[in-house]
């Protein structure tokens, strides 16, 4: 019976005893303080003299004793062995405890630290278990105990067992968190580094591809406007990314997390672009059939993207004007005023400035939109970042289509010199056009259609010969000698008028523009520019044209500092 009741302490005691080391290896991840707390604990409840975790040394390829209880800090460093030595060594490589009922009669115990030894010709017996994980031998914990009373080696080295498996995982642990943490360090290192290395700060959207001078200015711009709740409008030529450029202003601000809303506002009526906004109540208009949430209130507490916002009616503009100032709307067909937390980012392709001066746009609108204003440039503008959209897209293509296609530098400097009047969108288009009709695996100069007169931008954004018959046909007849006889091909050089020949340093013949049918501006870069749009900037026919050479039509060009556009 007597046997029976020590038995049970003993078992209350162990489960005490892991019940406390679990707690303090909970507490926290710093293994420094939370060992020495698991030691003192077990040497509390067990009555061993001393004990010590035994750990690897980071790229000495030796182990170190890392905590202890009851040795000074001269014994502590002292207790160094390599893989394989001593005891220590020796349970470290074979991950199997050992227990050594007497240290003094063990030859292979290896006393590095000199605490462990016998004291005062007492039996000292010395426990050493491995910490394991599911991959390898983590360190070591070894404690050494008096034999005296009938003191039972086999339950401390159960014991001590267990409590090494805890103290291994918190080893795993605390490895892996250093792990993370100074890889994150060194990842915000380089950042830094780069930013300082870049005179101005490198920025970079993850949706836009852009390294050229003036992307990176809309880049600083979009992450200075991002975290704000300021009004965002983004300028620029159709087809310059506005929608992408919106999208990563409203991913790198606060509202991340919220709904992102996009309307086209050019593309529906005024009822229905009300309804579309606002939403309606049930009954509002036939076909009503029930209540609808309009696009503000699907991005409440998030991001409204406004396209074409140049375009809405003067009607409207007084309705979306209250939305903008008030933060709140009724919905078509009812009477309730609904408040929304909405962050506006609009976008257009048209001059506002202009048409606030015609009156075609309110002006207290133009100023509440007119917050923060990004312009994003033409693709003309930033002909470094083709190369890099080429290879996006045709990356893109070939994952799409399963086909291994490559551009020849040839077929990229084509794409470099090309005007691209629809930019980005324009690119895209031409080189999924090309990349579907070629054939073969490479793309190469002459499978663009520019390259074989026919090229669809010409047609679309500059005058055809009827155009230019009916431009030049307007030109009021001078007294002088008449024209030569005109070429078959050339629509611009069948003018029935005289032109009075130039040469560089005279001015340009004052001409009829397209839209008003009178003289164009008095400038000569104005007429310059006039002449080559009706000749679809080819330079010898608007040479022909104005009645002067090439040569001194280059000449002119180059002087003025007009960028010939190619196609």
């Amino acid at each position: 019976m007597l046997s029976r009741t020590v038995h049970d302490q003993r078992s209350h005691l162990e489960l005490i005893t892991v019940y406390e080391a679990c707690r303090l290896l909970g507490a926290s991840l710093d293994i420094g303080r939370t060992f020495r707390g698991v030691l003192n604990v077990l040497a509390a409840h067990l009555g061993l003299a001393r004990a010590m975790i035994v750990l690897p040394v980071p790229d000495e390829g030796r182990l170190g004793v890392h905590s202890s209880v009851g040795l000074s800090r001269a014994e502590e460093q002292r207790g160094t062995w390599q893989h394989g030595e001593g005891v220590i060594g020796h349970v470290f490589a074979s991950g199997m405890p050992v227990v050594v009922p007497d240290v003094s009669q063990a030859p292979e115990f290896i006393d590095r630290t000199g605490a462990f030894g016998p004291h005062d010709g007492r039996m000292m017996a010395f426990v050493v278990v491995p910490l394991k994980t599911d991959r390898a031998v983590a360190g070591v914990l070894a404690a050494q105990r008096e034999v005296q009373g009938g003191a039972r080696l086999s339950d401390d080295q159960r014991l001590l067992t267990m409590v090494a498996t805890l103290l291994a995982q918190a080893v795993s642990l605390h490895d892996a968190v250093s792990d993370d943490h100074r890889r994150l360090q060194l990842e915000a290192t380089r950042l830094q580094n780069a930013l300082q290395r870049a005179p101005s700060g490198r920025y970079a959207l993850d949706n836009v591809i852009g390294e050229s001078r003036p992307m990176r200015e809309v880049f600083r711009e979009v992450h200075q406007a991002a975290p704000s709740r300021s009004t965002v409008l983004l300028r620029g030529e159709s087809g310059t990314g506005k929608e992408a450029v919106a999208r990563a202003i409203h991913y790198l601000s606060p509202r991340k997390e919220a709904p992102f809303v996009k309307v086209n506002c050019a593309a529906l009526t005024e009822s229905l672009l009300e309804s579309e906004l606002f939403g309606h109540e049930k009954g509002a208009f036939t076909g009503a059939a029930g209540e609808r949430k309009g696009r503000f209130e699907l991005a409440h507490g998030g991001t409204l993207f406004l396209d074409e916002i140049g375009d809405v009616s003067p009607a409207f503009q007084a309705k979306l004007l209250r939305v903008l100032q008030e933060r709140e709307f009724e919905r078509v067909g009812g009477s309730r005023a609904v408040k929304v937390d909405v962050r506006l980012i609009c976008a257009t392709n048209r001059d506002l400035e202009k048409m606030v001066q015609r009156g075609e746009y309110r002006a207290d609108l133009y100023y509440r939109i007119n917050v923060v204003s990004i312009t994003l440039p033409p693709l003309r503008e930033r002909r470094d970042d083709i190369p890099p959209l080429v290879a996006h897209f045709i990356d893109r293509y070939n994952k799409e289509n399963r086909r291994e296609l490559r551009v020849t530098p040839e077929a990229m400097k084509v794409l470099t010199s090309c005007y691209w009047p629809g930019n980005v969108r324009e690119l895209e288009n031409c080189v999924e056009r090309t990349a579907t009709m070629v054939q073969g695996d490479t793309i190469r100069d002459l499978a663009f259609p520019c390259r074989q007169n026919r090229c669809l931008t010409q047609t679309l954004h500059f005058l055809d010969k009827a155009d230019a018959v009916a431009a030049v046909s307007s030109l009021a007849p001078a007294p002088a000698r008449p024209l030569p006889a005109p070429a078959a091909s050339s629509a611009a050089s069948i003018a029935p008028g005289e032109v009075t020949r130039i040469g560089p340093t005279h001015a340009l013949p004052a001409s009829p523009s397209r839209d008003e049918a009178v003289a164009p501006p008095a400038g000569e870069r104005e007429r310059l520019i006039w002449a080559m749009e009706q000749c679809g900037w080819v330079q010898a026919k608007a040479a022909r044209l104005l009645h002067i050479t090439p040569r001194q039509l280059g000449y002119a060009l180059q002087k003025n500092r007009i960028e010939v556009r190619k196609f």
